[in-house]
């Protein structure tokens, strides 16, 4: 199974290919903004893709990229954790949850702030 380990908490977990960033977080603890429940209509789980990944990973839609411009601290490399999906290919992937969303923020330690 794929694994991808979020930051800043340093956290590696194992998921099933097909599952999306938001849905492995969730499934983790990990604290990662939803507020949509992944209906690509908030930008609340914005993640930040580690470079070595992010071409790896399937092109974010149109819609996507949309939703993206209304994200805090929008990167090159950023994509929306309901959007993007786990492949094998993603194997190793590290994204890191930005301190701050439209939300909330989170601290170093993963907790909601």
């Amino acid at each position: 199974m794929p694994r991808i380990t979020f930051f800043p908490m340093n956290q590696t977990v194992e998921v099933e290919a097909g599952t999306t960033v938001l849905e492995a977080a969730h499934a983790h603890g990990i604290a990662l903004e939803g507020a949509c429940e992944g209906s690509l209509a908030c930008s609340t789980c914005h993640v930040i893709v580690g470079k070595a990944w992010y071409h790896r990973a399937q092109p974010a839609s149109e819609d996507e990229e949309d939703m993206l411009d209304r994200a805090f601290g929008l990167t090159p490399t950023s994509r929306l954790g309901c959007q993007l999906q786990v492949t094998e290919a993603l194997d190793g992937m590290e994204v890191t949850i930005p301190e701050y969303s439209v939300n909330i923020s989170v601290d170093k330690k993963g907790g909601r702030g």
